[in-house]
């Protein structure tokens, strides 16, 4: 009997709940990757606690108070004047040399300066002349470019001059001529040298007699801890040296930027390279950022800042070695820059270590990574830039034990 009423409408089947979407990987926002546990030293990286954030900050509002759209269009191709001014009379300034903002061309850290050279200098199968040991990933960017590497000789005082003139005859009977030397000449990355004052001397000479053109990578001129770091090569050889600054260890990495001295005409022949005339200049608006550190005085107070906090660091590297190394190891103070260069027992292979090593808490990076061939051999780097001094004092600790086990 219908009494008039509609009945409700009919549910549709409960449908299972949505599961929640599956979760991505979290994609990494910097490059250093630390692990719990283990104590880094072979990281070269700045600390984080020292990147200048509240600096870097005041000069981003300052250059964009200042610069307005400028700051924030495509840059000229060699950068832009209001950096490469300041840049040039601080340059001046620090080695008693004259430095004309013609002569600058600004990069995005001294890495991309290498990859632009590599590319405007040589071509596949090229030789080149490596200082051994020397810094291992611009090894990386010379072989990305297919060039042959020819590694020369260093020892205690930096690259050996009479090896650099054995390496040159040997590729003149084979009726090949490199295209450039690569050296890192003051405090060297990995082995903390700087190159000794006649060496200098002599191999400006030689690059004259043999018009060697040679990339002197400055990186670390202004971490000195004892005395002001010595002249560079180019101040002796101006036309034979093209040499690479950056900013990436004296404020900070991700800024991206650097530059590099060399003769005005090849300052304009990177300025002419295609990458600039499609993008303009590199890393512009980290350059009016600079340029306003610059502008508000704030570069040299933080260098002094990191002199101070990476010399204290050094000092207790060294003294912890002292502490827990057993006999039979051996390594040399640096007086700048972020590397001591540890020289094991003979018999001890520092790649075949480094497992060991890492299961005690302690990392380092073994020392064939810095040179062409990666053989075997019985030193290693450590890093002290990143750690506080109790780690460093622990990490020795650990990797003495280690060294004292195996």
């Amino acid at each position: 009997m219908n009494s008039g009423q509609t009945r409700p409408p009919a549910r549709p089947p409960a449908r299972p709940p949505a599961r929640p979407p599956a979760r991505r990987p979290a994609l990494p926002d910097t490059q250093l990757f630390l692990r719990p546990g283990i104590i880094e030293m072979n990281w070269g990286n700045p600390a984080p606690a020292l990147l200048p954030v509240d600096k870097v900050a005041l000069a981003a509002a300052h250059a964009l108070r200042d610069a307005g759209q400028a700051a924030l269009a495509y840059g000229a191709e060699q950068g832009p004047g209001r950096l490469l001014e300041p840049l040039a009379s601080s340059l001046s300034r620090r080695e008693g040399a004259a430095i004309d903002p013609e002569q600058l061309f600004i990069t995005g850290g001294i890495s991309q300066g290498l990859d632009l050279l590599c590319t405007l200098l040589s071509q596949r199968g090229d030789a080149v002349l490596v200082q051994a040991p020397v810094y291992h990933l611009a090894l990386r960017i010379f072989a990305d470019h297919g060039l042959v590497l020819a590694p020369v000789e260093s020892d205690e005082q930096g690259l050996r001059v009479d090896a650099v003139a054995a390496a040159l005859e040997r590729l003149a009977a084979e009726g090949r001529r490199p295209r450039f030397l690569y050296t890192v000449p003051t405090w060297c990355n990995p082995t903390g040298v700087s190159l000794a004052a006649e060496r200098r001397d002599a191999l400006a000479a030689l690059a004259g007699q043999h018009e060697l053109l040679i990339l002197e990578d400055d990186v670390y001129r202004e971490l000195w801890y004892d005395a002001p770091s010595p002249p560079p090569v180019q101040r002796l050889a101006p036309e034979h040296v093209i040499r690479l600054g950056s900013f990436s260890k004296i404020l900070a990495p991700g800024l991206r930027l650097g530059w590099l001295v060399a003769p005005p005409s090849l300052v304009r022949r990177c300025a002419g390279a295609g990458l600039l005339d499609s993008g303009g200049g590199v890393s512009h608006f980290t350059a009016h950022v600079v340029a306003g550190l610059f502008e508000l005085g704030l570069l040299d107070e933080h260098i002094g800042l990191l002199r101070a906090a990476y010399r204290s660091r050094r000092d207790a590297l060294l003294a912890a070695l002292e502490q827990h190394m057993p006999q039979g190891c051996r390594w040399q103070a640096p007086s700048g820059g972020f590397f001591v260069w540890l020289q094991l027992p003979g018999h001890l292979d520092s790649t075949a270590l480094l497992k060991d090593a890492e299961a005690a808490g302690v990392s380092y990076v073994p020392g064939s990574r810095f040179f062409v061939g990666r053989g075997k051999t019985s030193k290693l780097r450590l890093a002290f830039s990143l750690l506080r001094e109790d780690e460093l004092a622990e990490g020795a600790r650990r990797l003495g034990r280690v060294i004292r086990e195996a």
